[in-house]
């Protein structure tokens, strides 16, 4: 699987969940003519690339690439000011952020499937471009909510809003004893048993196994400075096996938590925790992948799959607030998610298909953890086995990359672990678009990634 996230970097920590990591930072939709354009050539490439996967991807052989008149007019049909337009709706405030489940989402899956039927997609679901979940929706119950964490004179009160709380039941604990974990330890499962154990998200490296066997009575994860918006409802697939209950966590963006959890000596402690969660709020929702099919032109590869894909929610609106609350996410993935309907409409227009057949899809859930993505795979729509690749797109056109300014540049993560790569590079040639290794860290940002 090929995941092309061609801006700036992932940045993630491992014991945060999916749902929280990433660049959680508002994008507005003002994109520069500069990044549009960059956007532009990024997607000609993709394109032909795409038009181009002619061979199987194993057989070692390339096919020939060359900008005939029919795929040069499959490229001038992408256009910056239909990326422009189409992106200035989806993360307009209409659309009030995007959030799975809301009104908004449902608004944008709407366009999608509009934009996949204006460039000539098959519907694949019974006639129809939506994958219907019937999903249930686990939000926190902050009722009543008391977090208060004492240490010699030192006392903290966390209020709701700076904790993100993940339980599937009620929590109520008092003077609860502290625990508190570093980088690398190396203190016995069982010394954490029973206690209220605090690690500050920095520290967080080489503690995954103690956590995995310790039984903590919560976990409590502590940063300074809050990354942004964080999804406060989790998703889940009520069809699938359900892990056993783990630790109740709560994740903490507070300077003087940070400052509580500096001064603590590591391991056991004299401090206590006060905590009362209520039992968590469910209910029941349907949320929708959209999915669109390119049919191939080979008569024996079309049976085989190319998947263009951009998970086209994001994280909704602040929960309460009087300035601006909505997280309209431009890049995080308005831009991918427009990418795809830009790449379908200049596929679907050509004389003559790829050979394998195409499916343009975007996902919900995203944001929560991979949560349609995942429901894709445990409910396939095209065989799992007849597909070849997957083309994830995710922030595409940023050009402030930490590195420098990046103009016409493809950086995809996972650059190892496809040979897609080869044809991307090809078509990179004829496009003028330079695909690269982004750096000893691409394979890793592709396992780490939230896409």
């Amino acid at each position: 699987r090929l995941q092309g996230d061609w801006s700036s970097d992932v940045c993630s920590s491992d014991l945060t969940s999916n749902a929280t990591i990433g660049l959680m930072i508002k994008y507005h939709m003002e994109f520069a003519t500069l990044a549009v354009r960059a956007m532009q050539k990024l997607l000609l490439a993709a394109a032909l690339a795409l038009s181009g996967l002619l061979v199987p991807l194993r057989s070692g052989k390339l096919p020939k690439y060359e900008v005939t008149p029919d795929v040069q007019s499959a490229l001038d049909r992408i256009s910056a000011n239909s990326l422009r337009g189409n992106l200035s709706f989806l993360a307009s405030d209409l659309l009030e952020g995007r959030g799975s489940p809301s009104r908004g989402l449902d608004v944008a899956a709407e366009f999608i499937a509009a934009q996949f039927r204006r460039a000539g997609l098959e519907p694949p679901v019974n006639g129809d471009y939506f994958q219907v979940a019937d999903m249930l929706v686990r939000r926190p119950n902050l009722e009543g909510f008391a977090l208060e964490f004492t240490n010699k004179n030192r006392e903290v009160k966390v209020a709701p809003e700076d904790a993100m709380v993940e339980t599937n039941s009620a929590l109520d604990l008092k003077s609860a004893p502290l625990f508190k974990l570093a980088a690398n330890d190396t203190h016995k499962p069982q010394e954490l048993d029973g206690r209220v154990v605090i690690l500050r998200l920095r520290d967080g490296r080489g503690v995954h196994e103690l956590l995995d066997k310790a039984h903590p009575a919560l976990l409590v994860l502590v940063g300074r400075t809050s990354p942004g918006a964080m999804p406060s409802e989790r998703l889940i697939d009520p069809m699938q096996p359900q892990k056993a209950a783990g630790t109740p966590r709560v994740v903490i963006f507070s300077p003087a938590m940070d400052d509580f959890a500096g001064a603590l000596n590591a391991g056991k402690n004299e401090g206590t925790a006060l905590v009362h969660v209520g039992a968590p709020i469910e209910q029941r929702a349907k949320l929708r992948n959209v999915i669109g099919v390119l049919p191939g032109s080979d008569p024996v590869l079309k049976d085989t799959y190319v998947l263009v894909t951009a998970h086209y929610d994001h994280l909704g609106m602040k929960a309460a607030g009087v300035d601006d609350r909505i997280y309209n996410g431009a890049n995080d993935d308005g831009s991918g998610t427009v990418s795809v309907i830009e790449i379908a409409n200049a596929l679907g227009g050509m004389k003559k298909h790829p050979a394998r057949s195409i499916v343009f899809m975007t996902f919900f859930g995203e944001e929560e953890g991979l949560i349609g993505s995942k429901y894709y795979v445990h409910h396939p729509v095209f065989p799992l086995a007849k597909t070849v690749a997957d083309i994830n797109l995710e922030q595409v056109g940023r050009t402030d990359s930490t590195k420098g300014k990046q103009i016409a540049n493809v950086g995809p993560t996972g650059y190892s672990y496809s040979t897609a790569i080869d044809d991307f590079r090809k078509a990179g040639e004829l496009t003028d678009v330079k695909v690269y290794v982004p750096g000893a860290d691409s394979d890793r940002f592709f396992a780490e990634s939230d896409n």
